[in-house]
């Protein structure tokens, strides 16, 4: 049987969760025994997320063969286990970018190029390719009915729904029933107007999932079918949940995937899916054991969706852990001048995500320090890691000037180069790749899932439980091997090598409770049923350090007493 295709299009306003409905509803048909695969087109210019802002666009989530995309592959990856490929995310930049590659080189025969038919075929194209082995993709529009620049998305996938037909075609719109509050009554007309615009464009919902924060009354949902030409059982609540976890099974409930299967026919629709994982999950998360609070000093915390998947990476290990974890996001840069031990006295564990250029690196450098000396478990990730080298160097081998090339010019007096620096080339299985110091900074990084041989007995090897293991990176710079020696006598333990043994994986500390740092990121690679073993085990040592934190004040005030 061919590949169903299932159209995830939002309208009325942006971030209702399009990501989240459509990674829930891949889940959903995964519980009911479908392989599935999950899609993103978007519409902006860029040709990829990997040179925005965080703080404007949100993390960039980074495939095992290299691919920088949205975050809501995240999301995808997250629920339903499945790696997501460079061929899952596509944006109007490498449409075009593909378009004038093939106008230059003569493909369309010097004919004129035009959106309708030659845009919207690469779209096509880019939709169907490698979907034979599936039985559902479900293909994600981002932006909202409306924006110019998603107009040829829609377009093809209008065009898809006409030649594949209506048994392997459905469209899903998702949108906003706001409350208005000074007249005590949900509105329906946004999704009114939403749907009335899509189908201008020859687009015709089969469901609507409406985002609310309260229930919407039988009425108003027949009132929504009504003026949207729609079955009133295809529209769906999709209501606000406490933890995004809950997501797939109130979604459900509100009989989501099985409107799904009854609109393409299929005679399964009536059984229930089995979601005991879930159920599982979502006990653990409504009946922690324990908490812990952990501080992530970084560059981007202005915006939650910048470190999307370090803290869903930080609730998986509080799952695996049957603790909550409470996150505290304290701005490296405005953290530079403050008292460090007032900031960080009451976390129970410490973490420094990675991030580019030197603002708030004096912050973060504090941080690390304060770590270290007061014995408070210590994750660095990517930046975190070469800080971690750097404050060591700094602090404790007595390396003054110690520092990355990231943060300008550096004056070489030992003959050793930087402690951190740009790596030009370096072994990915049998290809060489290299880079150049005045070389683009789009997609030229160390991209994607590489190999790491770890050393016996370290902590990392127990954390793994293996001595050998494949993380995904994004990064450009690199520790500088000619100091291992001068590191590891003072205490600091290169326990994970690349395989050539040429480029510093993990680093930990010997005289510390629990202290590492990792220069690939590990959080990308985690998952709510099968959280990433150094999370866990960070959040393990967290707990341990709050039991005796909370031992020492009864000691303490016992002593009061007597």
């Amino acid at each position: 049987m061919s590949a169903r295709f299932i159209f995830i299009t939002g309208g009325v306003v942006s971030s209702l969760g399009k990501g989240l409905a459509s990674a829930s509803l891949g889940a959903l048909l995964q519980a009911r025994g479908y392989k599935v695969r999950l899609r993103k087109l978007d519409p902006y210019l860029n040709v990829d997320p990997g040179t925005m802002n965080p703080n404007q666009h949100g993390e960039v989530f980074v495939t095992d063969d290299g691919a920088e995309t949205d975050l809501d592959l995240g999301h995808y990856e997250r629920f339903t286990g499945v790696n997501a490929r460079r061929s899952d995310s596509v944006t109007t930049g490498q449409i075009y970018s593909t378009l004038l590659t093939k106008e230059r080189r003569g493909d369309y025969l010097g004919g004129t190029v035009q959106v309708i038919p030659h845009v919207t075929d690469l779209i096509k194209e880019f939709i169907l390719k490698d979907t034979e082995s599936e039985d559902f993709v479900l293909c994600e529009i981002g932006g909202t009915v409306g924006d110019i620049e998603g107009l040829p998305f829609l377009e093809a996938i209008r065009q898809l729904g006409y030649e594949l037909g209506h048994g392997r075609v459905m469209y899903i719109h998702l949108t906003l029933v706001p409350y208005i509050a000074a007249a005590k009554e949900l509105k329906t007309k946004p999704t009114q107007h939403s749907v009335k615009e899509l189908r201008s464009i020859g687009i015709q919902p089969d469901i609507l999932l409406c985002r609310a924060d309260r229930e919407i009354p039988l009425s108003e949902r027949r009132k929504i079918a009504l003026f949207c030409n729609i079955r009133e059982d295809a529209v769906i609540q999709a209501l606000d949940v406490a933890s995004i976890y809950e997501v797939p099974k109130r979604y459900s409930e509100q009989g989501f995937d099985a409107q799904v299967l009854k609109i393409f026919g299929m005679d399964d629709h009536k059984h229930k899916p089995d979601l005991a994982k879930w159920d599982d999950i979502l006990k653990r998360i409504q009946q922690p054991k324990g908490e812990v609070s952990v501080a992530i000093v970084g560059k981007y915390t202005g915006i939650g969706d910048a470190y999307k998947s370090l803290s869903e990476a930080l609730d998986h290990a509080g799952i695996a852990n049957q603790a909550r974890v409470h996150v505290r996001w304290i701005d490296a840069a405005g953290f530079e001048k403050g008292d460090v031990a007032k900031e960080l006295a009451d976390a129970d564990a410490i973490l420094v995500p990675g991030g580019f250029g030197e603002r708030g690196v004096g912050g973060k450098l504090a941080a690390i320090q304060y770590a270290r000396e007061n014995k408070k478990p210590y994750l660095g990730i990517c930046f975190g890691m070469q800080l971690a080298c750097i404050e060591f160097a700094r602090n404790v081998l007595g390396i003054k000037d110690a520092a990355s090339t990231e943060f300008g010019p550096y004056e070489d007096k030992e003959g050793k180069g930087p402690l951190v620096g740009l790596m030009t080339e370096w072994l990915r299985g049998n290809v060489l790749e290299t880079r150049r110091h005045d070389g683009d900074l789009g997609g030229t990084m160390r991209l994607g899932a590489y190999d790491c041989e770890i050393a016996k007995g370290s902590l990392a090897a127990e954390i793994y439980g293996a001595s050998h293991i494949s993380e995904r990176h994004r990064h450009r710079y690199e520790v500088n091997m000619a100091y291992r020696e001068e590191l590891e006598k003072a205490g600091m333990v290169f326990s994970g090598l690349s395989p050539s043994g040429h480029l510093p994986e993990i680093v930990e500390l010997r005289n510390h409770p629990w202290f590492v740092g990792v220069q690939f990121h590990p959080e990308l690679k985690s998952r709510p049923f099968a959280p990433h073993p150094l999370f866990a085990s960070f959040v393990k040592a967290a707990l341990k350090a709050e039991k005796t934190k909370g031992d020492n004040v009864v000691a303490i005030s016992s002593k009061k007493k007597t």
